[in-house]
């Protein structure tokens, strides 16, 4: 129970807690390793018996006198229930054991005390030793100004045979095939403070096979349990240190592995590849995200990830990641429930090759070891959710995507007009994110229905006709009236150059598109006064319907072919062209307008720099941490200086690779010579990439067929578009919809980044432009005004000089 005393004449409360009581409420304060060992032990882990002596109990370095009164009072209920007079006297800083910095034997810890008298002076240690040199600095190399609180905890001496460290996953690599660990016989310290290195053991996942010696044998089920446990209940991979007792495994503190967190506070860097040993892919929607990411923008794309997949299966492994400020997904998660539920390497490849393009067959998929059983129990509830919640979304996609525009256009105006940051904390939390959430889950339903409707129609097309003819009776989506939304801006355009639309009309329909308008930093080209005239002068003598009317023509005389060979099949394929072509639209058109809503996303963190000062470093910080700058909070503010400076070294880099496998330090990528820009293997030893001039054929994915010859135009970014000329081979990283005012005027197109579901496939289908997209190294290999051959339709380009 909390002790409660009166000193004086005023009344202070000193807070002493039993392990199993610390109520919700104060584990905030009695230090990081008091409160996971107090959420473990009211969860019924096994943990020594004791209390923790917050903070509050101490003055001047000094424990309070009726502190002390109740610390005899606990000791001897203690040795009531348990009978043990030894104890152990150890630390709980607040910043002790946190994913940033764990202080692993910084500060004291005092075993073996029994007196009153050695009781008092282990915890005067104990608590003095936050001044210590070595926690100086060591809080100095973590960059951890404060000094911490610290709260004291004590406890029944555990009598170890053996004791250790387990760590759930490979600190290293982050793979979790195996957990390992050491241990030593007795007591634990010596090997936490890195005086004995104690015997290696393993565990592999996920059957727990013990690969150590003997003497630790008979616990290794016990103790492959236990962290399968505390991993589940803490969100995470675990250092746990462990002991044996009377034959039992005990737990003395668990805290996240440090080598495995994103964030870096010390840095200002986010890199999920250390998260884990993974396969990254950037492909298809990297398109949407081509810039290194604010903090801002990421904590709204991660509401995306909440909000259409969750986390149905063990662990905390992350489906989307952020590595060095850009947006990559997790294939190793899809691979891994994949491969438990039995399907071979060759079906996975077909099933995520239109989304991720091809995997190299010479790659090593890491793999998380999940078992069939715990896949199905997570993962066939959380199917069964979503497509009720689909079912239900779709009545309501086509009403919800008209009605967007005008709630976006009402909450911009409460928003600009908000008249304090309380307010506009409100406005946040009770109208911008509920909605931005519906709206993320209509862009799910959205482009499951298009999916579902293409990918099957497609891979029976082509097996019908082949690519070329498959492509061209797929293309032509847009309707009477309805264009697709990401030809949209080129249609718009061409009817401003002709007249039949105004500026003003045009920048209230598409002035929210551009190359990077999933980036809230960014201005949009709204914004930009000069945006249009720039626009207007790549239209130059490009007829953009003439375009469209030779892309139907010859899908028509597709259709021609068809029919004979197939003629009892036209009824039936035309209706499921139809239905792929009504789904294209309709999850072009919710993209359009939740990029409209995320946009918004720029006006909050305007006004918020408006209201408080912050003008636009609002931007570096995270959603959570402007909403509490709103509710007058500015700790994170301080971290700002080191978020920009992150920001623009990673900015400055080369976009990353599109694969990226295991560990991956961007700046030492950028600093290798030999670098490949398809792939980053970190399990692989690198070879050179070569000149230029070594390779004369470069594969990809079919993106649109035909075949073309052409000079190359290879651009960096879409700002340099002035550059194309007509009749050149358009080769970039990738491209977006803020690309497609530039597709006309080329006579094919080729990225490094892309599938065929990806915009510069989707549009130059459109266009009847060849494209080559997911190449990999294009932008490497070859050179502006090279001459190559494009074969859109194979997949392939071919440098011819």
């Amino acid at each position: 129970m909390p002790s409660e005393v009166l000193s004086g004449t005023m009344e202070t409360v000193m807070m002493i807690w039993r392990l199993d009581e610390v109520p919700e409420q104060a584990q905030t304060v009695v230090g990081g390793k008091a409160r996971v060992l107090a959420q473990l032990a009211q969860a019924g882990y096994p943990v020594p018996a004791g209390f923790v002596i917050a903070p509050e109990a101490f003055e001047n370095g000094e424990l309070r006198s009726p502190a002390w009164e109740q610390v005899l009072e606990e000791v001897a209920a203690l040795r009531r229930k348990n009978g043990r007079s030894a104890l152990a006297v150890r630390s709980s800083a607040s910043t002790e054991d946190s994913a940033a910095a764990s202080f692993a034997g910084e500060f004291e810890t005092v075993l073996n005390v029994t007196t009153a008298e050695e009781i008092r002076q282990a915890i005067g240690r104990v608590y003095q030793s936050r001044e210590s040199e070595r926690v100086v600095a060591y809080r100095q190399a973590q960059g951890l100004a404060a000094r911490p609180e610290m709260a004291v905890i004590v406890q029944e001496m555990a009598p170890a045979a053996l004791a250790g460290v387990l760590f759930t996953a490979d600190p290293v690599s982050g793979s979790q095939a195996y957990m390992t660990g050491n241990f030593v016989r007795g007591l634990g310290e010596q090997l936490v403070a890195g005086e004995a290195n104690g015997e290696a053991f393993r565990l592999q996942r996920p059957s727990g096979t013990y690969e150590g010696p003997a003497e630790l044998k008979l616990f290794a089920r016990a103790l492959f349990q236990l962290g399968e446990r505390l991993a589940s209940k803490l969100n995470g991979p675990q250092d746990i240190e462990w002991a044996i007792a009377g034959d039992k495994v005990v737990v003395l503190q668990s805290r996240p592995i440090t080598t495995m967190q994103a964030y870096n506070p010390v840095t200002g860097e986010w890199n999920d590849s250390r998260r884990g040993d993974y396969l990254w892919s950037n492909a298809n929607f990297g398109e949407a995200l081509p810039d290194v990411m604010t903090p801002l923008t990421w904590s709204l794309i991660q509401i995306y990830s909440e909000e259409t997949f969750g986390n149905p299966l063990p662990g905390d492994n992350p489906l989307m990641g952020n590595i060095g400020g850009r947006f990559y997904v997790n294939l190793s998660l899809f691979t891994s429930m994949m491969q438990a539920l039995g399907f071979s390497r060759e079906r996975m490849n077909r099933e995520s090759e239109e989304f991720f393009g091809n995997l190299p067959d010479d790659v090593a998929i890491p793999i998380i070891p999940f078992s069939r059983r715990a896949v199905l129990r997570g993962f066939v509830p959380f199917a069964a959710r979503a497509m009720v919640r689909r079912g239900r979304n779709l009545r309501r996609l086509a009403a919800f995507t008209a009605e967007l525009p005008q709630r976006v256009a009402v909450l911009q105006e409460s928003i600009q007009v908000a008249p304090s940051p309380a307010a506009l904390a409100d406005l946040w939390q009770n109208e911008f994110e509920p909605l931005l959430r519906r709206a993320y889950q209509m862009l799910q339903t959205g482009t499951s229905r298009y999916e579902n409707a293409y990918r099957p129609l497609r891979r029976k097309l082509v097996a019908q006709v082949g690519e070329e003819d498959a492509n061209l009776l797929l293309s032509g989506v847009s309707a009477e009236g309805e264009w697709l939304a990401s030809l949209g801006p080129l249609v718009g355009l061409w009817q401003v150059a002709q007249g039949e639309m105004s500026q003003a009309d045009y920048l209230q329909e598409y002035g929210h598109r551009g190359p990077h308008e999933f980036e809230v930093s960014w201005p949009r080209p709204a914004e930009d006064p000069e945006w249009m005239n720039r626009q207007l002068a790549t239209l130059a003598g490009v007829d953009v319907p003439a375009l469209l009317a030779r892309r139907e023509a010859e899908k028509q005389a597709a259709w021609e072919r068809y029919g004979p060979r197939f003629p009892k099949q036209v009824a039936r394929t035309q209706q499921k062209l139809a239905a792929a072509a009504g789904a294209a639209r309709g999850r072009e058109a919710i993209r359009s307008e939740v990029t409209r809503l995320v946009g918004l996303g720029r006006v909050l963190a305007l006004r918020v720099g408006e209201l408080t000062g912050l003008g636009e470093d609002a931007f570096f910080l995270w959603l959570a941490e402007l909403t509490a700058v709103l509710h007058g909070d500015e700790t994170a503010v301080a971290q700002i200086a080191i978020r920009r400076q992150v920001h623009e070294r990673f900015s400055s880099l080369p976009p990353y690779p599109a694969l990226i496998n295991g560990r991956f330090d961007p700046q030492a990528w950028a600093a290798d010579p030999n670098r490949r820009s398809d792939i980053y293997d970190g399990h692989a030893e690198a070879g050179p990439a070569g000149p230029a001039s070594s390779t004369s054929l470069i594969r990809g994915l079919p993106g649109s067929a035909g075949v073309v010859e052409g000079l190359v135009r290879r651009l960096d970014s879409v700002e340099e578009g002035y550059l194309l000329q007509p009749g050149e081979v358009l080769v970039t990283v990738t491209t977006n919809v803020g690309w497609t005012p530039l597709f006309p005027r080329a006579a094919a197109i080729v990225t490094d980044v892309g599938a065929p579901l990806s915009h510069a496939a989707i549009v130059a289908r459109e266009l009847g432009i060849p494209a080559v997209v997911g190449a990999g190294e294009a932008t490497m290999w070859l050179r502006t005004g090279e001459r190559v051959r494009v074969d859109g339709t194979r997949g392939v380009v071919e440098r011819l000089e």
